[in-house]
């Protein structure tokens, strides 16, 4: 039999440390359960009152109101162009709970009570309406092989749903009176988009005595109600309209192109919102802020946050400026329409600019088109951040500070004016054939191509020789577009709208190519791009940002402008990089072109000491609409300034193809003087009263 020893000692040593251990984990259990009941204690007693707040907040629902009126906008003189006037609206808000029938119902009630039109009542909105009204028989239209082919995924729910509508019959339709289809109608309105979205069932001519029946009869026709909505209103018409944009409305709710931008801004889909130009420029100025509500336990609304209308922004445009701009331009579009060779001709465009501080003063574009035999007018004003356009001679400010600053000539450097002839390519001039040996002042005020040619064959480094290939450095384009850069043309300007084109910058270094450039007759640039340029040359050199936005106000209850809450400051983009005479070379040169000796006399009409510059460019156009190009015409620009020693106003008139030679004449309209005269004058009448 085997011996065992026993170790005393070491079964003791043993049962110690595990009462030990055993002790400390009570130890620590109690400290735990110290932790816990304090911690109850703190929130039973202590801090009952904040958990019960948060709990509350927590099994409470807060929800938006509808989108609270817009801000206003007015003109810098603080006319009124936008308002929003209250719209009687009457509405549906599913209440949890409400079942189909019961929406039938509701809606036969609404139909007892307004008179809606219904004639937008198709022929599924009508099936719908008797699917809603007949279960079974629905039910009864799907068979029970189609119904097995449901169970084996060989047809989905929409299959089902489509055969459902495709089986109900005409004859089960014409038991429906009108009464019944004003109440299908109804009935589709509340049911469709987002189930628990507020529905529109009439907000256009609600009789007062419709808001009240329905008001009144709101318990029982739970969910529909009446409110006050809003919708934008126009003072001054359709002046300048287009670029104050426009809003959704409340059944279009968010446009699909403009959602995923809306949506991540922490918009709902059924928002208004502002969808073009101004107003959608400046969204987040002018929304208003939603109402805030509380869900009762009985499905009612509780106000918690009063809404308020969005901030009001004072424009930097004069409406009686532009509604004397839109006036002139609507009768001489119209009235160079009916000239001869205007076969192409559609429409002009005009910017009038504050040049010392970027401030859009007026802006207008109108086009005209042959409907039915009859001519008709139509908003343009787009184009002018838009429509980029061969300008022609107005750039040779630009072009002659190049020659300045690289030093090919100086003040008063007399160039011989001759047509060129450059080898296989026709014989270059000036417009007025040759002018002889003039100087710089005189190469601007008679608009001399070939010293220009000039200038730019020596910032080349080219030798010109008669009838001989010409070679130039390729580098000269750079020079120049960063020269014609540093004004505006050819890059954005930043002005605050939503859409701005850069226009087209050639490809091509060819010699000849460069020659085209510097009169004007190779990129293309945009109206508001010339307002830039000549604003520049007027103001001594500074490009500055264009805007139409001059002040935010904060909105109030009494409608009042009083707190300014920001003021768009002056904003230098670069100064043109030449010496303070060259700048005032061209200024004169500018200033030569509309006295005596100049072509440009009688554009600025009664405006003081006018400086400015025309341009004429071949252009081309396409005269089928089979997007190939296949008539050349002329197309027309002036810029100017006034008066030249302090100016206070720049002004830019484009008429795209206003001329061609496919006639059995030459003449070529002079509609950019008619309109650049009359607005000028109209102009100083306005501010020099």
């Amino acid at each position: 039999m085997a011996k065992y020893n026993f170790n005393f000692k070491k079964v003791r040593f043993i049962k110690e440390i595990i009462e030990k251990r055993f002790n400390i984990l009570m130890g620590i259990i109690i400290v735990l359960f110290s932790i816990v009941a304090f911690r109850l204690f703190s929130v039973q007693l202590i801090q009952n009152e904040k958990y019960e707040t948060l709990a509350l907040e927590s099994s409470t629902n807060i929800v938006d109101g509808p989108s609270a009126p817009r801000g206003r906008i007015y003109d810098r003189n603080m006319n009124l162009l936008v308002d929003n006037v209250p719209v009687k609206t009457i509405y549906y808000k599913k209440i949890k709970g409400v079942t189909k029938q019961d929406e039938i119902e509701i809606a036969y009630k609404v139909a007892s009570i307004i008179e809606l039109d219904y004639s937008k009542l198709t022929i599924t909105n009508l099936k719908e309406f008797w699917m809603a009204n007949n279960p079974e028989e629905t039910e009864n239209k799907i068979t029970k092989k189609e119904r097995k082919k449901y169970s084996e995924r060989k047809l989905d729910s929409d299959d089902l749903y489509k055969l459902k509508l495709e089986r109900i019959t005409e004859k089960e339709l014409s038991e429906y009176s009108e009464i019944d289809k004003k109440t299908a109608y109804i009935y589709y309105l509340m049911n469709k988009g987002y189930s628990y979205d507020e529905k529109i069932i009439k907000n256009k001519d609600v009789t007062e005595l419709e808001y009240a029946k329905i008001s009144e009869s709101a318990e029982e026709l739970n969910g529909v109600n009446t409110k006050l909505d809003w919708e934008r209103i126009y003072p001054y018409g359709d002046t300048f309209k287009t670029i104050l944009g426009k809003v959704s409305s409340e059944s279009q709710g968010i446009p699909a192109e403009l959602k995923d931008e809306y949506i991540e801004k922490g918009y709902s889909l059924n928002d208004r919102v502002g969808i073009s130009y101004l107003e959608y420029q400046y969204e987040d100025v002018l929304k208003g802020t939603k109402a805030k509500y509380k869900i009762l336990n009985d499905n009612s609304y509780e106000l918690v946050e009063e809404g308020k209308r969005g901030n009001d922004i004072v424009l930097s445009i004069d409406i009686n400026v532009q509604k004397e701009l839109e006036n002139i331009l609507q009768e001489e579009v119209l009235n160079a329409k009916k000239e001869p060779n205007t076969d192409y001709y559609d429409k002009s465009m005009v910017v009038i600019q504050n040049p010392n501080t970027g401030e859009i003063l007026a802006m207008a574009g109108k086009q005209v088109i042959q409907k039915d035999k009859e001519y008709k007018i139509y908003d343009y004003t787009p184009g002018i951040t838009t429509s980029p356009v061969i300008v022609g001679s107005v750039v040779k400010g630009a072009s002659i500070l190049v020659g300045y600053n690289t030093g090919v000539i100086d003040i008063g450097t007399v160039l011989l004016d001759e047509c060129l002839k450059i080898k296989d390519t026709p014989e270059k001039c000036s417009l007025n054939k040759k002018l002889g040996n003039i100087n710089d002042i005189r190469a601007i005020a008679q608009s001399s191509n070939v010293y220009q040619y000039k200038i730019a064959i020596m910032v080349g480094e080219g030798n010109y020789q008669y009838n001989k290939a010409l070679k130039i450095n390729d580098q000269a384009f750079g020079i120049y577009r960063t020269m014609y850069n540093n004004f505006g043309l050819g890059v954005k300007t930043g002005i605050d709208l939503p859409v701005e084109s850069m226009g087209y910058k050639g490809k091509s270094t060819l010699p000849g190519h460069l020659l085209d450039f510097v009169i004007g007759q190779y990129d293309t640039y945009t109206p508001i791009q010339l307002s830039q340029y000549i604003s520049t040359i007027a103001n001594g050199g500074s490009r500055l940002e264009p805007h139409i936005l001059k002040n935010v106000y904060e909105s109030n209850k009494d409608g009042t402008l009083d707190n300014v809450i920001e003021s768009v400051e002056t904003k230098i983009l670069n100064k043109i990089e030449t010496e303070e005479k060259y700048m005032k070379r061209v200024q004169e040169g500018f200033l030569a072109v509309m006295n005596p000796g100049g072509i440009g006399i009688g554009y600025m009409g009664d405006a003081p000491n006018p400086a400015g510059k025309t341009g004429t460019s071949e252009s081309f156009y396409d005269s089928d609409g089979d997007g190939v190009i296949d008539k050349e015409t002329t197309t027309k620009t002036f810029v100017g300034y006034a008066p030249a020693d302090n100016p206070i106003m720049s002004i830019v008139v484009v008429s795209p193809d206003i001329s061609h030679s496919y006639g059995t004449s030459n003449y070529s309209s002079n509609v950019n003087k008619q309109i650049a005269s009359r607005i000028s004058t109209k102009f100083f009448e306005i501010y020099q009263k």
